[in-house]
């Protein structure tokens, strides 16, 4: 297997992934409801144009637009025939456009949750959950990906199903987790647990880190609270934040962040620990441009505080706050620090990656 991220790395002390899929198609005409992947059939040419906007910005890695390319997300639209064609057709695009560019760039097959609840709070079964990414990973390989990048998971379950499923194929792994309620996942997953899994699994991704949530300050908070899990100076952690907070303009959702606040946001991730730094929804090539600049010239400094963070990014959450100092969340009550508390789930949002 090609470890192509610590490879990358040793070029650099830093790589910059790109930003939102799904918020620079829907300003391509893609309307709310409808699935990105068609367009990779539908509209190439609109695919490799966001492709290539973020390539032009400086994105070193580029993920494809498959977040939603399972079976069971596709049959939303009636086309969970159309797995290995929709994927496929997405990582060719973004190899395509990887290799025409000045730097090097690495293909990031997107694979998203699958909006399924796995036994035995829901009806899904390892097994199938494993078939289903196998299908994906698979079609994400033969289209040219360079990895698989497993994403905006909730659930240790899920993206134990989703390692095993990319593991079919001879391509490294990434994972990134949303801990998007007091400091955890929706299904209660911490950092620390999320680095014990990165750690210990038996399909072991090359790097882990989250993605989405609920903002740049809480995201940088869970980057320094893997840190704390592990004294292993190899991990490889990834932050990719939110640009702000989303809200209703003139009847559409609109990020506030801005691209001085993502690169304020971009070297305190470099501080806290993280190696991989783009964005997640509401970041435009603007904002990965501005980011590029402050990774560039950025020298890394000492870890920040919370207090610091939230001076500098905005309001971190109390549970957050509480596991950066080893402390039980104010969620759990009796259970105990790093267990993964139920929680309920919930549809994610399709402008995930």
């Amino acid at each position: 297997m090609s470890d192509c991220l610590r490879e990358l790395l040793k070029t650099r002390p830093y790589l910059l992934a790109d930003g939102a899929t799904g918020t620079n198609l829907f300003a391509m005409g893609l309307q709310t409801g409808d699935s990105p992947e068609l367009w990779n059939v539908d509209y190439p040419e609109r695919i490799a144009e966001n492709y290539n906007s973020f390539i032009n910005a400086g994105s070193d890695i580029i993920l494809t637009n498959t977040f939603g390319g399972s079976c069971f997300r596709l049959k939303l639209h009636d086309a969970q025939d159309r797995v290995i064609e929709l994927n496929t057709a997405g990582a060719k695009i973004a190899r395509e456009c990887a290799d025409a560019a000045d730097h090097t760039v690495l293909v990031a097959g997107s694979m998203g949750p699958t909006g399924e609840l796995m036994e035995p709070m829901g009806a899904l079964t390892t097994e199938a959950a494993i078939a289903a990414f196998a299908e994906q990973a698979q079609a994400l390989a033969a289209g040219g990906a360079d990895i698989l990048w497993v994403e905006t998971m909730s659930s240790i379950e899920e993206v134990e199903a989703a390692l095993a499923g990319a593991a079919t194929t001879d391509l490294p792994t990434v994972c990134t987790i949303s801990f998007d309620i007091n400091g955890r996942s929706m299904m209660g997953v911490t950092p620390a647990d999320l680095v014990k899994l990165y750690e210990t699994s038996e399909n072991a991704p090359v790097a882990c880190g989250s993605n989405c949530g609920v903002g740049a300050s809480e995201l940088v908070v869970a980057i320094l609270n893997m840190g704390n899990a592990s004294d292993k100076e190899e991990n490889i952690y990834i932050a990719k934040a939110n640009c702000g907070i989303p809200e209703y303009v003139e009847g559409k959702i609109h990020y506030n962040g801005t691209p001085e606040i993502m690169a304020d946001y971009t070297r305190m991730a470099i501080d806290s620990g993280a190696k991989i730094i783009g964005g997640c929804c509401g970041t435009t090539p603007d904002h990965i441009r501005a980011m590029r600049d402050a990774l560039d010239s950025h020298i890394k400094g000492q870890k920040p505080t919370v207090n610091e963070v939230e001076a500098r990014l905005g309001e971190v959450s109390a549970g957050a706050k509480a596991q950066n100092r080893g402390e039980m969340s104010v969620l759990d009550g009796a259970v105990s620090a790093g267990s993964e508390a139920p929680r309920k789930e919930r549809r994610r949002r399709r402008d995930k990656h």
